[in-house]
């Protein structure tokens, strides 16, 4: 990218001519960072940035916390093992322990543990196979605006189109159904699939499983009812099928609790777990399974990066750490509600939109603010950047700005991230920029 190396610098050599063009956020986001700590990150040329992106999630308890940040030091200086496949380890016994005291018992939850390769996508991989092996059924039934990753499995029960235009890209034994809301709120979009799957005619057969998130975040911050799930949950009993929920971006207390499904009360068959559960931004991903649903053979689903144990040993921490108590939930809570005000205000500043009748939506530190058109919320992460701030968008017309500052946020700097993204929205709004904004290389490149 001859004019992105241009307008940015000797600096930017090896990302815009070296580096393939599939990069993504190194184009919305102009800069080369250096350091970060906790909800906020510098590049390297000094300038601070309040960061609302987390990583896309992967970092919830912000970056290098120190406390996570002293366990993995430890663990090197003692020459602790770092890779293992999935051979047993005294870091992932440790894990393994801490994650059933401190999130399985005293949810009531009974599940067994699979390590699978280090993403997300690789545990919906896991997922849909196991359900598959489970029930002896090849059908899996997914939802409108869901995402579940980039891998071929993972694909397709993702409802993007974008991501589905390649060739030898196959939905075949994946059918969509409306999410929550999908048809307004009149329309009760569970009756509808019932009506599929009751009808013997209907060319929809009961599924393998259905595979849901509680809040549909790269959907656009789509947050489906208890009601709503309970009844899914309800159905995939009545039909023979198992309930997977896509907890990846959602959980590890994004929403409050450590699982976004739990205040509905809902147990599912199977649960996906990856980007924040290492605690530290390290690759690490999870499958629970009911111990019935568990038929795998030994060696079965293999990947030689199973054993992360570096990402157990801050896992490990990061549950002693945070979820020892209820306060990381009530704090999240707290500051959610601090979020959602200053969206409201935000959307304000915005021109109408009659079609949006939910304009800011989401649970705990997962809001979204719709602004109604791609190119709008666009601009404002762009103007919000220029000003300091890193937030992306989202939404199946990327209409939307998505909000995910770190869990462990302090209020104060908190305030600060919600002041700069009205001031974006207002710069968008007036067609001005702020004359600070207008040098240097993340204005440069904008």
């Amino acid at each position: 990218m001859a004019e992105v190396h241009g307008a940015l610098g000797a600096e930017w050599h090896a990302f815009g001519a070296l580096e393939s063009r599939v990069r993504n956020y190194s184009r919305a986001f102009p800069a080369v960072f250096r350091s970060a700590s906790g909800a906020e990150i510098r590049d390297e040329h000094g300038k601070s940035y309040v960061d609302f992106f987390a990583g896309a999630g992967a970092l919830n308890y912000g970056h290098n916390d120190p406390v996570l940040k002293e366990a993995l030091l430890c663990h090197l200086r003692d020459d602790g093992v770092v890779h293992s496949l999935d051979m047993a380890t005294t870091a992932k016994r440790a894990f393994i322990e801490e994650f059933h005291r401190t999130v399985l018992a005293p949810r009531d939850l009974d599940y067994r543990l699979q390590f699978t390769g280090p993403t997300g996508a690789h545990a919906v991989e896991a997922a849909l196979r196991v359900a598959r092996k489970a029930t002896g059924r090849s059908g899996v039934i997914a939802f409108t605006n869901g995402f579940h990753g980039m891998s071929h499995g993972a694909l397709a029960v993702t409802g993007q189109r974008s991501y589905q235009r390649f060739p030898g890209n196959s939905r075949q034994h994946v059918t969509f159904m409306p999410f929550d809301g999908y048809h307004g709120p009149a329309c009760d979009t569970l009756a509808l699939v019932e009506r599929y799957l009751d009808d013997p005619s209907s060319g929809v057969d009961r599924p393998a499983a259905f595979i849901v998130e509680a809040v549909q975040a790269e959907g656009g911050v789509r947050t489906a009812s208890s009601r709503w799930l309970r009844g899914l949950e309800a159905l995939a009993r009545k039909v023979g099928s198992l309930l997977i929920v896509d907890d990846i971006q959602a959980g590890c207390g994004r929403t409050g609790r450590f699982f976004s499904f739990e205040e509905s009360g809902v147990r599912p068959d199977i649960v996906t777990l990856s980007k924040s559960l290492s605690g530290y931004g390290l690759p690490l991903a999870v499958v629970l399974l009911r111990p019935e649903v568990d038929v795998w053979e030994p060696g079965e689903h293999s990947g030689t990066f199973r054993g992360n144990n570096l990402a157990f040993v801050t896992a490990h921490a990061a549950l002693r750490r945070y979820w020892s108590d209820g306060a990381l939930t009530a704090a999240v809570e707290e500051k959610g509600e601090a979020l959602r005000a200053g969206l409201l205000r935000a959307r304000l500043l915005l021109p109408d939109n009659g079609d949006t009748p939910e304009p800011v939506r989401g649970r705990g530190l997962l809001l979204g603010l719709d602004t109604g058109r791609t190119g709008l919320a666009r601009a404002v992460a762009a103007a919000a950047f220029r000003r300091g701030l890193v937030v992306e968008t989202c939404g199946s017309r990327d209409e939307v700005v998505k909000c995910l500052p770190p869990l462990t946020i302090e209020p104060a700097l908190l305030d600060v991230g919600i002041d700069l993204l009205e001031q974006a929205v207002r710069d968008v709004v007036t067609g001005t920029t702020p004359r600070w904004a207008t040098t240097g290389m993340a204005a440069s490149a904008s």
